[in-house]
């Protein structure tokens, strides 16, 4: 199975970080691409990724109100959950796309959401 994650790196990349220096399981299928923010992603490279074969794409980035450049966030909301709405139009299934807020000091909901979102994603195969 094929995932591919896109990571703020000031909030979710360090939350991503502090599950793994806490040594805390999660499964190894997600690949992380370190992203400056989320509001940098265009979702042409999230239909890249499903065009290339992932299975699931994950989204995750600061909390809202929190973002390191301010707004970038809000700007990446907007963006996501209109691709979100448009996905079953492309032919992909919505629940293989996630997005999720995760800051730098929550390590433990990290894990938790790579372990909901592989689950969910590998039930659809």
């Amino acid at each position: 199975m094929k995932l591919i994650g896109f990571l703020c790196n000031w909030c979710s990349y360090a939350g991503a970080d502090m599950a793994g220096t806490s040594r805390i399981q999660q499964p190894g299928d997600l690949h992380i691409v370190r992203m400056p923010c989320t509001g940098r992603i265009n979702p042409l490279l999230i239909l890249k990724a499903f065009q290339e074969g992932a299975d699931g794409v994950l989204v995750s980035g600061c909390h809202p109100g929190d973002c390191h450049y301010n707004d970038g966030n809000y700007y990446a909301r907007r963006r996501l959950e209109l691709l979100a709405r448009m996905l079953p139009a492309f032919g992909i299934a919505s629940e293989r796309f996630q997005y999720t807020w995760v800051s730098a000091s929550e390590g433990a909901r990290w894990a938790q959401v790579v372990d909901d979102f592989t689950e969910r994603v590998r039930s659809l195969q």
